[in-house]
């Protein structure tokens, strides 16, 4: 009998986690949960512990932690409560776990998820912020340790789907022409009367397709999260900048496209359900159940694309300019949208305002060369810096 493999998951009371734990509910003769982590949803991560029985779970703070233990006992359970980056790190790395599903968000999830990789694990990516920031230390450190690295964004398991398997060897050396990148456009994007000076967190949040956290939300209406997964996918597969073409799709049936120079276009498609990436990655190179119901293109009828605005949707722009500049820039780009981000979440600064901090951190901050995971977190720390100076300068 084959053992269950053991999965952790980094970020398990979002949305991405918990379409994970429905895939690996699905198939219990298959998987085991190991370890779940949360960050502010503790009664929501309670509530997962006692339904998947895992060995740790990891919070916050010391505090947090005492209360979680208590109710784990109370429920008669011998989950472990660990605390901290350090517990964050302590199931990525142990010896027992097989996978880690990282979908922690933003700079938070980096250390964790380069530990699992530095550990040799099957790595299921949803957090692009670990790539965006340190992707040259990254994918080193993935073919330092052999670790396996597979996309969970909808759009970069696509390509991976239409590439070819030798596509590490580089686009040229395996006939592909170029990566079309899909994007939904977000809440705003077929309402262009929309007056984005006056939209709220609510609305920006409203997205069409997906259900997805705020901050993520947030990054899909001004087209920054197109433009981290732009840079991801630079990393991801080893192609520049100008071998990517953002397409606006607007159903979010096709989720990316692989051109080939013979003049072959693969596309993968299937209903907006992060489901059918997760099954995909946890099986791979098999395939799995879903719980994702069948693509039915005589209901969809049509499908649409069109070129974004880049001029309307600045962010995506900035994050093309980062990702041709390289060394430090996606980190300063990064930081200053996670700080941008929470100032328009919490009402402080309108929406087009969020463009404005990122290119002015951007031409701010000096471009060093990050060579190490110090140099990162010393350009991340000096851009939420400067960021956090522009809003104590203009906003009142």
């Amino acid at each position: 009998m084959n053992r269950l493999q053991q999965i952790t998951v980094l970020g398990a009371t979002g949305s991405v986690g918990l379409s994970t734990l429905d895939v690996i509910a699905r198939h219990p003769n298959l998987y085991q949960v190991f370890a779940l982590t949360g960050f502010t949803r503790l009664s929501e991560l309670l509530a997962l512990c006692i339904r998947y029985l895992p060995r740790f779970a990891v919070v916050p703070e010391v505090e947090l932690a005492r209360g979680m233990q208590q109710h784990l006992q109370a429920a008669g359970l011998a989950t472990q409560v660990l605390v901290g980056e350090e517990g964050l790190c302590q199931v990525s790395v142990d010896t027992e776990v097989d996978t880690v599903v990282a979908v922690i968000v933003g700079a938070a999830g980096l250390r964790p998820t380069l530990a699992a990789v530095n550990a040799g694990k099957k790595i299921l990516l949803a957090n692009k912020e670990a790539l965006v920031m340190s992707g040259a230390l990254f994918m080193q450190a993935v073919r330092k340790s052999g670790a396996v690295l597979l996309p969970l964004d909808s759009e970069h398991n696509a390509i991976f789907q239409c590439m070819p398997n030798n596509f590490a060897s580089g686009l040229s050396q395996v006939g592909v022409r170029r990566i079309l990148l899909t994007a939904s456009g977000g809440p705003f994007w077929p309402n262009p009367s929309v007056d984005l000076e006056h939209v709220s967190p609510d609305q920006a949040c409203a997205h069409p397709n997906w259900s997805m956290g705020r901050k993520i939300s947030v990054d899909s209406a001004s087209m920054m999260n197109k433009g981290l997964e732009l840079i991801e996918a630079c990393w991801l597969f080893d192609a520049k900048s100008d071998q990517i073409e953002v397409v606006i799709h607007p159903q979010s049936v096709i989720h990316s496209l692989v051109d080939y120079v013979d003049g072959s276009m693969l596309a993968q498609l299937g209903n907006p359900d992060m489901r059918t990436p997760i099954a995909n990655a946890l099986a791979w190179p098999e395939r799995i159940d879903s719980g994702v119901a069948p693509l039915d293109l005589l209901a969809i009828a049509r499908l649409d694309f069109e070129m974004p605005d880049e001029q309307r949707f600045p962010c995506l722009c900035l994050a093309r300019q980062a990702a041709e500049i390289g060394n430090s820039a996606p980190v300063i780009l990064n930081a200053a949208n996670e700080v941008a981000v929470t100032a328009f979440l919490d009402g402080r600064i309108r929406f087009p305002q969020i463009a404005s901090i990122i290119e002015d951190v951007l031409n701010l901050e000096p471009v060093v060369v990050v060579d190490d995971l110090g140099a990162v977190f010393e350009a991340d720390a000096r851009a939420r810096t400067l960021a956090a100076q522009w809003l104590n300068r203009n906003v009142r």
